[in-house]
């Protein structure tokens, strides 16, 4: 079976990558599978690369004894049972910086076309109406922009819409230092008062489950516009369709669903569907040539760092240690129970086997700790053996030779 196994029609360039690397035994699929064909095409796979549609739960992990390291080769790791994963001693990557532009240019995009009531115009002009009013149009200039999550994308919306002179507005559950002459809003509720375009970009999960409800619909300036753009379960859809029916909001664009359809051929089921000053797009705002060509590297790389020399910085699920250049004859990735004496008991094994450590970093996270040690000498069949019937050991690997 393939040593690397990659699903979805991932970028060519994660090929590119693997192949400079040396790992040149890839497999290929354009698509998820249904579970029984995954669990076929993932045996014996040490590399994995998936993006939204592929999942990998508890059940199949378990199952995959041979693998090492899960590339999501996206933002969301929403689709893999990170903890499970974590337990097996399996990393798994994401890709949380290579398309926020995409993003960006898609929100900002949406806010200067529902600002000008363009998807209304564009309707009325296919049907035949010729309306040139001005009623209800504005320039972003000037307009506040109220950014609820100032991370890596949030900044970013930020200082793409001051240069278009607007005043930008941003709440976020931590402290962050402000970009340019943004200013962070006392309360979400504060933000949603004062903002003419409000654009979320939150993770997903029971802290936000539903954050965009009716009462904070009701907070929101009358007239202004809605964009979501990170998780469905964000906005409460009902509420939000009263909120345009009514007249309160004067637009919104959704690229995120709390279903979305699971092919092409699905409708999606909304009552937005058909308003007129609405936008609807299919989960694209990572979807550019430009962002698929970073991720596709961005995640290979990482996986590659990893199988090479054990590093998991950035790791989602997993303690995560830079990359080093090997100081011995061998490397050893060891990942054990985080419980005293873990460290002196893998040390000891090692001095029972002849090998002397010539450097060693240890990192630990919840339940589990991870060392990387180079040693003098072999690390055979035999020392290997010794480390993974080790009461203590949760996997033990040696780096992939090219």
């Amino acid at each position: 079976m393939a040593q690397i196994v990659l699903f979805e029609n991932i970028h060519p360039s994660a090929r590119e990558v693997f192949l400079a690397a040396g790992l040149a035994d890839i497999a290929t699929y354009s698509s998820s599978l249904p579970p029984a064909e995954l669990f076929e095409a993932l045996r014996g796979a040490e590399l994995v690369g998936i993006r939204s549609r592929t999942h990998l739960d508890a059940e199949l992990l378990a199952r995959l004894p041979d693998l090492r390291a899960v590339g999501c080769f996206c933002i969301g790791t929403n689709q893999v049972a990170t903890e499970a994963a974590m337990m097996r001693g399996v990393p798994v990557f994401n890709a949380p910086f290579s398309n926020t532009r995409s993003v960006a240019e898609l929100v900002l995009g949406e806010a200067i076309l529902l600002l000008r009531r363009v998807p209304e115009k564009n309707s009325r002009v296919h049907a035949g109406h010729w309306d040139k009013s001005a009623a209800g149009a504005y320039e972003a200039r000037g307009k506040t922009l109220g950014v609820v999550g100032y991370g890596n994308i949030g900044t970013q919306i930020g200082t793409l819409a001051e240069s278009l002179g607007m005043r930008v507005l941003f709440h976020d559950v931590e402290a962050k230092l402000p970009l340019g002459n943004m200013r962070a809003a006392g309360s979400l509720a504060e933000l949603l008062a004062q903002s003419d375009v409000v654009t979320l970009h939150v993770p997903g999960g029971a802290g936000t489950h539903k954050l965009i409800d009716a009462q904070a619909l009701a907070a929101m300036k009358k007239g202004a516009i809605l964009i979501n753009a990170s998780r469905g379960t964000v906005v409460d859809i009902d509420a939000l369709h009263q909120s345009l029916v009514s007249g309160h909001l004067g637009g919104a664009a959704l690229d995120v669903f709390p279903v979305e359809p699971k092919s092409a051929d699905e409708p999606l089921d909304s009552p937005l569907r058909g308003l007129p000053n609405v936008i609807l797009t299919p989960h694209i705002g990572g979807s550019t040539q430009e962002s698929q060509e970073n991720i596709g590297r961005e995640v290979a790389e990482k996986l590659v760092r990893f199988a090479q020399s054990g590093a998991t910085k950035g790791a989602v699920n997993f303690p995560e240690l830079p990359f080093q250049d090997a100081g011995g004859h061998a490397r050893l990735l060891h990942v054990h129970r985080n419980l005293p004496g873990a460290l002196a008991a893998l040390d000891n094994l090692l001095a029972e086997h002849g090998l002397n450590i010539v450097s060693q970093r240890l990192q630990t996270q919840g339940e589990i700790g991870y060392v990387i040690t180079d040693v003098d000498g072999d690390l055979g069949d035999a020392v290997m053996a010794a480390l993974r019937s080790h009461p203590i050991t949760v996997r033990c690997d040696r780096v992939l030779a090219p």
